[in-house]
Order: structure tokens, then sequence, then C-alpha cells
């Protein structure tokens, strides 16, 4: 695989408003038809999105879930790990977060923080995040070979854009609470983050679960990017035909409803 370089996707993705309305309800309806064909095969999809400050996950993440079954979808936002979670491997908290059979699970940020955050902030020691590339190498193969679909997106923002948004998040008063002192924190950061991602890129993005980085500089181009890579990987492979309605139960339908056209 092509190694991921951060600068190819700095570029300027536009989209005008019409065209945008009309793919964001395509693929929102592919969503919904991807989600009832893993409602009924039991199907399990698992959706992980990295990204800096301000990028765009959170965005993405309610188009995204914004018209498909919530029962079905679970979103997890993850921050920091609880003392019962740092009492266990770090990828405890994961496991018991992962998608049953008829779910898709998102996580806004993931088991990734070991060798991202931890590895730059200096939370754990360089042996310890060193390691993790294998385990979470690992972990992921555990989820495919059990039939779990996944996709990994990146959202890529240029340091000029994200410094617009988070003006815009002190400058705007209901978007204040989406900023606090970690996105300046992390933003000071940037060159020891580049690096992680860079090795995070390298070392865990194999053929069978890779990343995928979307220019997210324009945010409607990013989420149509994004939501058109979920759509291909969660919908890869599976019957999205819709069901035959069974004569079983046509015939009870059309007993108290009567006859129906099909």
């Amino acid at each position: 695989m092509a190694k991921i370089d951060l600068k190819d996707f700095e570029y300027e993705g536009k989209i005008d408003d019409d065209e945008y309305d009309r793919e964001l309800k395509r693929l929102q309806f592919e969503l919904q038809i991807i989600q009832a064909a893993y409602m009924r095969q039991g199907l399990r999809g698992l959706v992980t999105l990295e990204g800096w400050d301000a990028s765009g996950k959170g965005g993405l993440i309610q188009r995204m879930t914004a018209e498909t079954d919530p029962r079905f979808t679970k979103v997890w936002s993850i921050g920091a790990p609880s003392k019962e979670e740092l009492a266990h491997h770090f990828l405890w908290r994961f496991w018991t977060r992962l998608p049953a059979d008829r779910e898709v699970a998102v996580f806004d940020r993931s088991w990734y923080g070991r060798v991202l955050v931890e590895r730059v902030d200096e939370l754990t020691p360089e042996k310890v995040w060193k390691r993790a590339y294998d385990e979470i190498n690992e972990f992921e193969k555990t989820q495919l070979d059990c039939g779990t679909r996944m996709v990994k997106l990146f959202i890529h923002t240029t340091q000029e854009e994200q410094d617009k948004r988070l003006l815009e998040r002190l400058e705007v008063p209901y978007k204040r609470w989406k900023t606090g002192f970690d996105d300046f924190h992390n933003r000071s950061r940037r060159a020891g983050y580049m690096q992680a991602y860079g090795d995070m890129f390298e070392r865990c993005s194999p053929k069978h679960a890779p990343w995928t980085v979307i220019a997210g500089n324009d945010k409607k181009y990013g989420r149509i990017k994004g939501l058109q890579s979920v759509v291909d990987a969660l919908g890869a492979g599976v019957d999205l035909s819709y069901p035959e309605v069974a004569p079983e139960l046509l015939a009870v339908a059309e007993a108290a409803l009567g006859p129906i056209k099909l």
C-alpha cells in the first residue's frame, strides 16, 4: 500500500450546495438500506474516526447516524480512561463497546489514543506505546476474522483551517461548548502529532484494515467523502436486495387489509 502523507490531503476539495444536498440524501438512504440488511442478516459494522480537533468528526457522525435506527447504532465518544479502565489492558474498554450482531458501532476517537495522545504527551512509556502497534493490528484482525466489517477514517485539515474553526468556536456563543484548553494544548503539539500520525499510518494500515484519509478543509466535501467511504466499506459484499414478503405473512395481511399490490 502506498505511504500516506497528510500533505497530499491539503487541497481544497469543493462541492456546491445543490450537489451536497443530493449526495447527502442519497448516501443517508444507502446507509438505511445497509443497516436494514445488517439487522436482517445479523451482521456487524465498526467505524473508527480519528483526526485533528475541529476537523469535522462530529459533523460527519451526525450526518452518518441522522437517518438510521438509533436502537442498532452505537456512538462512542472516547476520552481519557477512567480509573477502572486504567486497571485493565488498554484495549479492554473497547472490547466492551464493540458491536453485537445487527449493530454498527461508531468510535469518535479510539484505541489509537495509545499511539497518539499517550505518545505525544508522554503519558505512556515508549516501549509500551511501541508495543501497541502490534496489539492494535491483532485486535482489528480479530474483529475482521469474526465477520465484523470495518472502516477507519482520518479527517485532515490544515493548521490555517483548524485555527479558523477554533476561533469560530469562541466567537459564536452556541459553539463555545465545543472547545476548551485541550484544543489549544493539542494545537501546540502539531509537529508531534504529525509524526505520530505518520507512524500510525505506516504501522497500522494493512491491506485488510487500511486507513482512509479525508481532505476536510471544506466541511461539506469532507462529509460526502467520509459517508461514501462508510457506505463502500460497510456495504461491500452484503446482500442489499429488498426482502420478499413471505406468502404466509401476505395472506394474514390481506385478510386484515384487503388485496395488496407488491
